[in-house]
């Protein structure tokens, strides 16, 4: 379907552009673990101190993206990050505000621990609020800690993910004149004339499907808009382009992933792989880029909490050397 968000997000010629992960922090860099184990600091727990600015400053500089994990719970002793540490929602309202152009995006919204019907209206208060720049990422989840603790069930979680987009879609449409919102299997028909509020700008947000989420790829393909997935190789990568493109039929439905990245200040430095992504300066990260855009990846989203280097300073050398080459406005 066609969606302004996803428009932007993917660049006026399909060719692959370029977002950031939140938070902007560079706290799982050497120094700085150093530094915060040494004053006490948690691990995972980035410094939130410039983060309005930094937003702003990747706005101007022309990024394509901002994009939220959701982490519901700081789990230290299990998994040790607490992604954005703020709330998803709230947290999109407050960027909707800070910035103008970039996409606004969640990698992922785990949606069988929230109501259907409240992501819904939530999502589509962000999108009306940023003059329809959001491109909902969606997840099941994969921590079983939460589940318990929500009151959902971590084994069901697949039929939950499921039954919920199919909420989200009905939700979002404009129900015909007199009528209302239906949702089968709960009793509430067309004629009670409950509606969610407010509509998406577009008449529908971007859903992008992150991993599997306990789906089969034949169910993604027909409800999702995107496909959002983990960090490959490049062979591997190229693998899982193809497969997409072989069961959307050709369809325009673009193919996201994210990317840690170590940017070195020695722009001739080879590049090295670190976990989920690359340890580099700007010559080879060009070139990794250049091929990932050749395989038919859409969009990358840098997160860089890898690095050591001041993150607005990363921030201007990306923008001056690298997104030149990926331009999506």
């Amino acid at each position: 379907m066609t969606s302004t968000a996803l428009a932007r997000l993917t660049g006026p010629h399909r060719r692959l552009t370029l977002g950031l992960e939140l938070p902007l922090d560079n706290d799982w860099g050497a120094g700085r673990l150093a530094a915060d184990r040494q004053a006490g600091r948690p691990f995972g727990v980035p410094d939130l101190g410039g983060h309005a600015d930094l937003a702003r400053l990747a706005d101007r500089l022309g990024f394509n993206a901002l994009w939220l994990r959701d982490v519901p719970l700081y789990d230290p002793l299990a998994f040790g990050d607490a992604g954005s540490v703020f709330d998803v929602f709230a947290y999109l309202g407050h960027l909707a505000a800070l910035t103008e152009h970039v996409v606004l995006g969640t990698s992922a919204v785990v949606l069988p621990l929230r109501s259907p019907l409240h992501v819904a209206k939530a999502a589509a208060t962000v999108d009306v609020l940023s003059g329809g720049r959001l491109v909902l990422g969606l997840a099941s989840g994969d921590r079983p800690v939460e589940y318990p603790l929500f009151g959902a069930d971590f084994d069901g979680r697949g039929q939950a993910f499921r039954d919920g987009v199919r909420t989200l879609r009905a939700a979002w449409a404009t129900p015909a004149p007199g009528l209302g919102l239906t949702l089968p299997g709960t009793g509430l028909r067309a004629e009670r004339r409950i509606d969610v509020l407010p509509k998406p700008v577009g008449g529908d947000i971007p859903v992008a499907v992150a991993g599997s989420a306990r789906q089969s790829p034949q169910w993604i393909a027909e409800h999702a808009d995107a496909s959002l997935n983990y960090p490959r190789p490049l062979g591997a990568l190229g693998d899982d382009v193809r497969r997409w493109r072989e069961l959307t039929g050709g369809l325009d439905r673009p193919y996201l992933t994210p990317m840690l990245l170590d940017l070195l200040a020695d722009p001739a430095a080879p590049a090295e792989p670190i976990r989920l992504g690359l340890r580099t300066g700007r010559t080879a990260l060009l070139d990794h880029l250049a091929a990932m855009a050749d395989l038919g990846v859409a969009h990358v989203s840098l997160n860089l909490r890898p690095g050591d280097r001041p993150v607005a300073e990363v921030l201007h050398e990306l923008a001056e050397e690298i997104l030149p080459h990926f331009p999506g406005r």
